[in-house]
């Protein structure tokens, strides 16, 4: 339970925290950072995906242990091995992912977090009463009677930051919160939040959208790779400095190549519009061409439309506005096995949820495109010799570490096995067109160089990629084209040549 507050007093301080998976220390997840969050603020932490954000929050929130480090409350080490230790320590978090009960009242959902911490108590009256005046207190417009599933994701929100303010925390942290909000929502928490900070109360926002640190948050701190970059405050920081200082300052590396042999049109995208998972519109009005043997590349921070845009083009998502054309054939709101049978191969931004069947074997996930195709199959019959030695062959190949491709469940290979897997399966021959969303996330240096080299071989074979990555340097050292998307839309497409990282950085902020 929260305790009396001073004004710009540190609440919480994270001290050279390290967090490592076990047995896996040469890459830390959390590489000795440093954070605090004072009473009266709102703390953004920003960064692109991976970066760590969500890692930290779990550390303070008492969802992961440290690997090394300290957590300070009040100045006062401590040790927070639970969420029941941080909400003890004045903590608490609103994740991402809800964790509500549908076919349950908001008062009976939060009287099931209280029974969890006691078994013998489900006070469901009292919990009513006392939504109903956190309700007021902070403009969360709850009604404590509504089932869940009568409620929008917003209104589903607001629940879940009342299940946390239940407990009367001095921190409260908050992750993408934004990101199942319709405009009119996400402005509305903007005001929640400063009245929570009004209060006393300190406020972690982790986001990767710029333009939301500028409206709500007073610091902002920035991590990239695991790394800590700086922290500033939000008044005198500008909107080209927290994007420079999220995906690093370089200058690409361009090996010589070939100029790209420009062929046909391969995919070409005509004024389409995409709606998001909330309703709204996630792409809006895009129009693009891609041509064999060229790699044309999006740019952007996550966020801006550029999921919404590949699930569209390979069929899983629906458009609900305009064309998409592959190969000069209207392949507009097909299935993804109709998209593939066009020559289309598919690289997914999420590995394990879309890009392969984890409970099934290595071998079987490496045919799930070929399986009932000759030479694998003949007349419905698999040869299962053929596949094993096609199978061996690729992860010989693509250097895949599996102990046995007929019992070893893709489910136990590490993120950057399994990416590889999917690079095998999707790349083994020379398709058409590749989509290709974020194709080196967690792979090593020598991975990233081999594939980037695969890449080459295939625009040189005539393929047309197109390659969407939040990996600035990757996008500038592979594409001929550039297309950069902000708040749903193609903002403009940039020739290489004249592609710098102040370039393309400032049309992925908006300017």
């Amino acid at each position: 339970m929260s305790s009396p507050t001073t004004r710009g007093e540190v609440l919480v301080e994270a001290r050279r925290v390290v967090k490592a998976f076990p047995g896996i220390w040469e890459h830390l997840i959390l590489d000795h950072v440093d954070f605090d969050v004072r009473a009266g603020e709102v703390h953004a932490l920003l960064g692109e995906n991976g970066a760590g954000k969500t890692v930290l929050a779990n550390i303070l929130s008492g969802f992961y242990t440290l690997s090394e480090g300290e957590i300070r409350v009040r100045g006062r080490p401590v040790k927070i091995k639970s969420p029941i230790d941080a909400i003890r320590y004045g903590i608490g978090m609103v994740h991402q992912e809800f964790t509500l009960v549908p076919s349950l009242t908001v008062a009976e959902n939060i009287a099931l977090s209280i029974r969890r911490r006691n078994i013998f108590s489900y006070p469901v009256k009292e919990v009513a009463t006392r939504v109903r005046e956190l309700s007021k207190r902070y403009g969360l417009r709850v009604d404590p009677d509504m089932l869940i599933s009568h409620m929008s994701l917003g209104e589903q929100q607001r629940v879940e930051i009342l299940k946390v303010l239940f407990w009367e925390p001095n921190v409260l942290i908050l992750d993408e919160p934004t990101s199942v909000l319709t405009l009119e929502e996400a402005n509305e928490l903007f005001k929640i939040l400063r009245r929570m900070a009004d209060e006393g109360k300190g406020i972690v926002f982790i986001t990767h959208r710029i333009e939301e640190i500028m409206r709500v948050a007073d610091r902002v701190t920035v991590l990239r790779l695991g790394k800590k970059v700086g922290t500033l405050s939000v008044a005198e920081a500008t909107r080209e400095q927290l994007l420079c200082m999220m995906i690093g300052e370089f200058e690409p590396f361009r090996a010589e190549r070939k100029p790209p042999r420009i062929g046909e049109p391969v995919l070409e995208i005509r004024d389409l519009y995409v709606y998001g998972d909330d309703g709204r519109e996630a792409v809006r009005g895009v129009s693009f061409t891609t041509h064999a043997g060229e790699i044309f590349g999006i740019a952007g921070v996550a966020g801006n439309g550029q999921s919404e845009l590949v699930e569209a083009i390979t069929g899983l998502r629906k458009a609900v506005r305009g064309r998409i054309i592959i190969l000069g054939q209207d392949a507009t709101n097909k299935s993804p096995r109709e998209v593939a049978e066009m020559g289309v191969r598919h690289i997914p931004e999420e590995r394990r949820r879309v890009g392969v069947a984890e409970a099934m074997c290595v071998a079987e996930n490496m045919m799930l495109r070929d399986y009932n195709v000759a030479p694998f199959s003949k007349r419905g019959v698999l040869d299962l010799r053929l596949i094993g030695e096609h199978s061996k062959a690729l992860i010989e190949r693509f250097k895949i570490l599996a102990p046995d491709i007929w019992n070893t469940e893709v489910r136990i290979l590490s993120g950057g096995n399994i990416q590889r897997l999917i690079l095998a399966r999707e790349l083994w021959r020379a398709p058409k067109l590749v989509i290709a969303f974020h194709p080196t996330y967690g792979l090593d240096l020598k991975a990233v160089s081999h594939t980037h080299d695969l890449f080459m071989q295939l625009r040189e074979k005539g393929s047309s990629i197109l390659l969407v990555s939040e990996d600035l340097e990757e996008i500038l050292t592979l594409s001929d084209r550039i297309g950069v998307m902000y708040d749903g839309r193609l903002v403009g497409v940039v020739e290489s040549e004249k592609a710098t990282t102040e370039v393309i950085g400032r049309m992925m902020a908006g300017m």
